[in-house]
């Protein structure tokens, strides 16, 4: 389980290595809101692909070891206390914008400069992706249970058109 503490530990953490990421999935959702909606069993980060050694070093410091590797798509790092963080790696273009590898390499995930905005946990801002950038991930798979409860609440605040 990844609480909200263990998040802010996280950014923390990685703050202090100097590294930029972004949250995105549910707690990214969360951090839009500005209030925690449901429980979260990972933190889903993305992070600039060149500092990716120096991620790798502030989590490996921090008792996380690599429990998966879809590289150059994803990874994933666990903690001995069995948090998780889902890593996506990002190609930054002058113009802020950045694209991620996807399982289909002609077809990247796309990340427009307006992706990148700031949310806030246990009011603390935390950099996250917007809105519209989660909703454009949610689409084009069977949601499951939190995809449904996620974009609920987008639609409820925000009030986007979401896909279900």
């Amino acid at each position: 389980m990844m609480t909200a503490d263990g998040v802010l530990s996280v950014l923390s953490l990685l703050q202090q290595a100097r590294v930029a990421v972004w949250i995105g999935g549910g707690w990214g959702i969360d951090a839009l809101l500005g209030e925690q909606t449901r429980d979260h069993g990972d933190l889903d980060l993305m992070h600039r692909q060149e500092q990716e050694p120096a991620v790798l070093a502030a989590l490996t410091g921090a008792g996380f070891v690599e429990t998966l590797d879809w590289r150059p798509v994803r990874f994933v790092v666990t903690a001995p206390d069995e948090r998780e963080i889902d890593l996506h790696p990002l190609v930054f273009a002058e113009d802020g914008s950045a694209t991620q590898a996807s399982l289909e390499p002609s077809r990247p995930f796309v990340y427009p400069a307006s992706a990148f905005v700031t949310g806030r946990i246990d009011g603390t801002p935390v950099p996250c992706l917007s809105a519209e950038q989660q909703v454009h991930f949610h689409q084009g798979y069977e949601p499951t249970e939190h995809d449904r409860h996620d974009m609920a609440q987008l639609r409820r605040v925000f009030g986007v058109a979401t896909h279900f």
